[in-house]
């Protein structure tokens, strides 16, 4: 079957005239679309900024003891269990004494046979000194003697025998007296060292006695047993040896803290004396008040262990100590709960580092970077010099900017930032306070968006609605 002519170009001119009807709809779509990019806007406003360096860390009592034993031996007596109160003094546990009662008793015995030894020098003394006395006498009475026997020779009555053995006489008697005088001597040495062993004596007693004492385990603080980590019958290592076992914790649970790794790039922020927020995942919804009260000098994993270690890809943390006001838990407190924060509950903790009021803010999203003026220039003078490009390469510089709406444009703007929040940032100069910033989309606040660019404003749901009606 064939199409007529006459019919033939009828289609044809229908077919003309729903194109051309198709293409007067397209055009006048498009020229009734709006132009520029769609984007969002926010007003620079006067408020209060709270710079604040947010960690998470553990809670601990201000003041916990770790309890060892200074003796070995097995625990005989156990006087507390865990949660107990105690107070300075009080008896916690005893160490079987036995062994160190013995070891008093051998030191005692000890001590009486140095003074026994101490008597028998001194007794000596007094001999020696009571024998040099005669002989001091003898002396005297073998000098007269040998002094008149010279006279009588003279005179020759006796011959010179007589007078040579009265000589010899006088001769051994002063030996005999130098004799004497170092007996004395030796004995007065005996007894010093006598001394010398009474008082090492004494002192290995005392020591013995502190290690019988310390069998019995005593309080040295007032507080709660936080943790109990020995039983009746067990043997426990002793500090004087060797670390000691440790059998418990007391804790003062009236005041905490909270130690939380603030990062190496925060850390010069906090001060002592900052202010905080406190927040327990025990207690959802509620929030504490605390105080920085230290900050460690050293990173927390920079020890003996690693401290050959140069590798500067680990995070390096400090840890800092917050103490939780207790005003802040007093009303959580009750007879069922007399202790509502204990040991080892997780915390995050926001550190209000620095606080600014009535100055001029903008969404932190407002706020980018972009290249230096003649930076690319100076790229491109340096890749035409053919040098090698890692070397030549000059380091790029940014600024930081914004971007007002003026009239249908962006107008891109320097400014100077100060501190911000989780959502503001304080602006410095280059904004003030009613002006129209751009917010968003991201992508092209941070990376597309230019000087003199044509925008309009992003109209929600609702208003795309209302304009169809």
């Amino acid at each position: 079957m064939t199409v007529k002519p006459k019919k033939r170009n009828w289609l044809l001119i229908g077919l003309l005239v729903a194109l051309v009807i198709v293409a007067a709809v397209a055009i006048y779509k498009g020229s009734a679309k709006p132009k520029g990019k769609e984007v969002t806007i926010e007003e620079a406003t006067s408020r209060t900024i709270k710079e604040t360096v947010s960690a998470s860390g553990k809670i601990f009592p201000e003041t916990e003891v770790k309890i060892s034993s200074d003796v070995s031996g097995e625990i005989v007596q156990l006087y507390v269990k865990e949660g107990d109160s105690v107070v300075v003094g009080q008896i916690l546990a005893k160490i079987n004494p036995d062994t160190y009662m013995s070891a008093v008793e051998r030191g005692e015995a000890s001590l009486n046979s140095s003074k026994a030894q101490l008597a028998i020098s001194r007794s000596q003394i007094e001999g020696n000194k009571a024998q040099r006395e005669q002989i001091v006498a003898q002396l005297e009475n073998a000098k007269t003697i040998h002094k008149r026997n010279e006279q009588l020779k003279k005179d020759g009555v006796i011959s010179q025998a007589e007078l040579d053995q009265s000589l010899a006489t006088l001769r051994q008697i002063e030996a005999n007296l130098r004799s004497a005088d170092a007996s004395i001597k030796s004995a007065q040495q005996n007894a010093q060292s006598s001394e010398f062993s009474i008082k090492g004596a004494n002192a290995s007693l005392n020591e013995l006695k502190t290690s019988l004492s310390r069998t019995t385990i005593k309080s040295p603080t007032s507080g709660i047993v936080s943790k109990l980590s020995v039983e009746k019958g067990e043997r426990v290592v002793g500090t004087i040896q060797m670390t000691g076992t440790e059998m418990m914790r007391i804790s003062n649970l009236n005041a905490m803290e909270v130690q939380v790794d603030v990062s190496e790039n925060d850390i010069l922020k906090v001060m002592v004396g900052d202010i905080a927020d406190i927040e327990v995942d025990a207690y959802l919804g509620k929030k504490f008040k605390g105080t920085v009260t230290q900050i460690a000098n050293s990173a927390s994993n920079v020890g003996a262990a690693n401290a050959q270690s140069l590798n500067t890809d680990q995070v390096t943390n400090f840890i800092v100590k917050i103490r939780v006001d207790e005003s802040s838990y007093r009303d959580i407190k009750s007879s069922s709960v007399k202790y509502p924060l204990r040991p080892g509950m997780s915390a995050s903790v926001d550190i209000y580092t620095e606080e600014e009021k009535d100055v001029t803010a903008v969404p932190i999203q407002c706020v980018t970077v972009r290249e230096k003026e003649g930076q690319k220039s100076k790229k491109k003078e340096t890749s035409s010099e053919g040098e090698d490009q890692s070397a030549a390469e000059p380091e790029v510089e940014y600024d930081e900017v914004v971007f007002l709406m003026d009239a249908d444009t962006s107008k891109m703007v320097k400014v100077v930032t100060g501190i911000q929040d989780d959502e503001y940032i304080m602006i410095k100069s280059g904004v003030k306070v009613g002006d129209k910033l751009i917010s968003g989309p991201y992508n092209e606040v941070s990376k597309n968006l230019k000087q003199g660019e044509k925008i309009r404003i992003k109209k929600d749901k609702t208003e795309k609605k209302e304009e169809k009606k």
